[in-house]
Formats: structure tokens, C-alpha cells, sequence
């Protein structure tokens, strides 16, 4: 297998390769200017900055590594919900996906060399209704949603917040695996079993 290298800091990241048995990776963050034209739809967005990461990544890699990146965003009908500022701005981000359904989008590209591969997968979440204030804030008070697209985090305490998936669980985590894995099969000719 081609040397893999995952261009996030993302532990979340990180640990979504571990799952699917790719264990010997190399980390790189390149610094990019997240931006994106105006009037771009939610997939086009992140397939967009997925791009650029790669573009800015591809040099701090060999021409036979496999590079992937990756950019996961949260969108309540087309307004985007990035990380909250402070305390007061994950309450009103949380407040406003009580009892809704949100959309969570990842693109991806997947490079090695010349080649290059983009896709995007969207996932849409329910949050169930959370009448009490109160409870927003205490969850708020982890400090788990400070750092987190849409002030949540679903493979922790924000599950409590969720009452159904439709779609790739792994995507809200800010992988989607599954595809991504079809992705590295067909066009890399990485075999994972």
C-alpha cells in the first residue's frame, strides 16, 4: 500500500482512519485560507475548500503518497454554522437546531500525484427538542461544543442532543468513511480486506 498522509489536525480525523485499518499514516496541516466564492451551493463549498487544502498540501508530500483531505461543515437550510465564538454564540447555534433537522456536508479530494479525486457526502441530523435552556447551557459548559462546526460533537455528549441520523454517522464525525474507502479501493488500489 501507498504511503498514506492526512493532511487535518483533526483527532476525530485521526482516529476515523485508525477504524478502517489504516494505521501506518503521516499527519501534515497546511495553512490555508478557508474561502470560497460567493453563491457556491453546501457541497460545492466544501468540495472547494477541500481542493484548496489539497493544492496547499501536495507539496509537503512525496509524488507517491496518497494524500487525502478533507473539510466537514454544518448547514441549517443554507446558512452556515461554523465554530462558535463563545459561550453565548454555541447557545444560539444549539438553540437553533433544537427540534430541527440539520445538514452536515464533507468534501473530500484524495490525490497521489497528478491524480485527484473529489467527492462530497452530506448527512442530515435531528436534533430532538430541547425545551430547557438550562440544559443547553450545561452541556455547553463541558466545553465540548467550543470547538466544534455547529457547537456539537456527536460521537460525544452532543449524541445526547441527537434523536436520528439519515446517512453516514462517520460524516458528522468529519469523515466519511465509507466512501472514502470505496474511493481509495477504485481509483488508488488500496484493499483494506
Amino acid at each position: 500500500m501507498p504511503h498514506i498522509v492526512l493532511a487535518s489536525k483533526s483527532p476525530r480525523r485521526h482516529e476515523l482512519l485508525r477504524r478502517m485499518g489504516i494505521t501506518d499514516f503521516s499527519v501534515v496541516v497546511p495553512d490555508v485560507e478557508e474561502t470560497y466564492p460567493e453563491g457556491l451551493a453546501p457541497q460545492e463549498i466544501v468540495a472547494h475548500i477541500a481542493r484548496l487544502k489539497s493544492d496547499a498540501a501536495a507539496p509537503l508530500v512525496g509524488p507517491e503518497d496518497i494524500l487525502i483531505t478533507a473539510d466537514t461543515m454544518v448547514f441549517l437550510e443554507n446558512d452556515r454554522l461554523g465554530k462558535p465564538r463563545d459561550e453565548a454564540d454555541a447557545l444560539r447555534m444549539l438553540t437553533e437546531l433544537a427540534g430541527n433537522r440539520h445538514t452536515v456536508c464533507t468534501g473530500v479530494t484524495v490525490r497521489q500525484g497528478g491524480k485527484a479525486e473529489v467527492f462530497t457526502v452530506s448527512t442530515d441530523v435531528y436534533f430532538r427538542p430541547c425545551t430547557e435552556e438550562g440544559e443547553l447551557r450545561a452541556y455547553i459548559a463541558t466545553g465540548e461544543p467550543m470547538d466544534k462546526a455547529g457547537a456539537y460533537g456527536v460521537q460525544s455528549l452532543g449524541a445526547l442532543l441527537v434523536e436520528r441520523i439519515d446517512g453516514d454517522f462517520y460524516n458528522v464525525m468529519g469523515l466519511p468513511v465509507e466512501k472514502l474507502g470505496q474511493c481509495l479501493t477504485k481509483h488508488f488500489g488500496v484493499r483494506f480486506f
